[in-house]
């Protein structure tokens, strides 16, 4: 159902611009072109709605409309941030959030803190996101959004988890949860309690995550919300997988990757496949984690996914290396390095630890890898 209507969505707008084209209309085919980059990002395909969203703005500033230029950068700036191209988001973001201030647009200057806050998280600095959060909730309180204000205040709770601030984290995520119900928001209300078990996923309380999770899953199932489904899904799978029910585990992931796959998000079916491979080599399974992780890595190549590639060709590394393929792991290892490097992942740490590592092995002066957790492609 979910992709039928994107589906359709992109039919109507594909219309709007053959016309707008065919009668010489520059401000419809803009508006035309940002609509599709919209349906485009929503169903994971970034490549497309990238070239889209520079479509629109190219029109925009040739038309001088400086509103819809503004938000054709925003729209810019979080495919890039979901395509890993997170730099690029920052300078977009940047841009869009001074024309917001130019026009003393103060909801679209919210909304525009907002997303560079997300862009900075992206790139694990967690500082600068707690800061552009806290002047979006400023400006929503302001304004009386009340749907924005429980929006940035989970922002801000999960700014704070990064820069490991539970309890702060915690409280903005049951604050934005009284919100939610408040004002009857069900996908809010879904999310925040998602975002709760993550939270005590991060203090090691599997059980009440789980608790959580299932709250979570049960909201997006009634709102029919699939996208959500999928990611609560995920996210049970992981906390199952952390108290050592991995075949339960598999279930979870398993339901999440049909999901993906049913709604085509590619990033979602990447980070699913990825979740799979983890909980294989957890099993010990690591030809069959090595089958799953290989697959997330083609649909991250294929979707020009930066961050989820250099994911998938980390975790490949590891388990190649634990199977006594040294060289091997170091050279998928090499490549995951080269690419976290480039988008500035803050996991580019983590890689060289492993490298460390397998040049340990080779030389003879370590015996044994050391355990450590996979790399997380959500």
């Amino acid at each position: 159902m979910f992709t039928q209507n994107l589906s359709e969505q992109i039919e109507y707008h594909e219309q709007i611009l053959f016309i707008s084209r065919e009668v010489g209309d520059r401000r419809v085919e803009g508006e035309a072109l940002s609509n599709l980059g919209l349906v485009y990002r929503n169903l994971g395909q970034l490549q497309q709605a990238i070239e889209c969203h520079r479509q629109a703005l190219a029109i925009s500033c040739e038309v001088g409309d400086r509103r819809s230029e503004g938000a054709d950068l925003a729209n810019l700036g979080l495919a890039c941030t979901a395509l890993g191209l997170v730099e690029q988001a920052v300078e977009y973001h940047q841009q869009a959030l001074a024309i917001s201030c130019e026009l003393e647009d103060r909801r679209s200057e919210g909304a525009n803190s907002s997303n560079l806050g997300l862009a900075y998280r992206r790139l694990g600095q967690a500082d600068q996101a707690i800061e552009c959060h806290w002047q979006a909730l400023t400006i929503s309180r302001k304004v009386g959004d009340r749907h924005s204000e429980g929006a940035d205040l989970t922002n801000l709770g999960l700014a704070f988890a990064m820069r490991g601030q539970i309890k702060q984290a915690t409280r903005c995520h049951r604050q934005a949860l009284t919100l939610s119900r408040e004002i009857g928001d069900r996908h809010g209300e879904g999310a925040n309690l998602g975002n709760l078990g993550n939270v005590y996923m991060a203090l090691g309380q599997m059980e009440r995550a789980v608790e959580y999770c299932e709250q979570a899953l049960v909201i997006s199932r009634e709102v029919g919300d699939q996208r959500a489904e999928g990611m609560n899904l995920g996210c049970l799978g992981n906390a199952c997988a952390a108290l050592g029910q991995v075949e339960r585990a598999i279930e979870y992931h398993e339901q999440a990757l049909v999901i993906s796959r049913e709604i085509g998000h590619r990033r979602d079916e990447g980070a699913n496949l990825g979740n799979l491979g983890a909980s294989y080599a957890t099993l010990g399974q690591l030809d069959r984690a090595i089958e799953h992780y290989g697959q997330a890595l083609a649909v991250s190549r294929a979707i020009c996914d930066r961050h989820g590639e250099g994911v998938h060709l980390g975790n490949l590394g590891r388990a190649y290396a634990a199977l006594g393929q040294i060289e091997r792991g170091i050279g998928y290892c090499e490549q995951a390095l080269t690419i976290l490097r480039e988008i500035n992942s803050p996991y580019a740490g983590r890689i060289r630890g492993w490298l460390a590592q397998l040049t340990e092995r080779i030389s003879g002066t370590l015996s044994v890898l050391a355990e450590a957790e996979p790399l997380s492609a959500t």
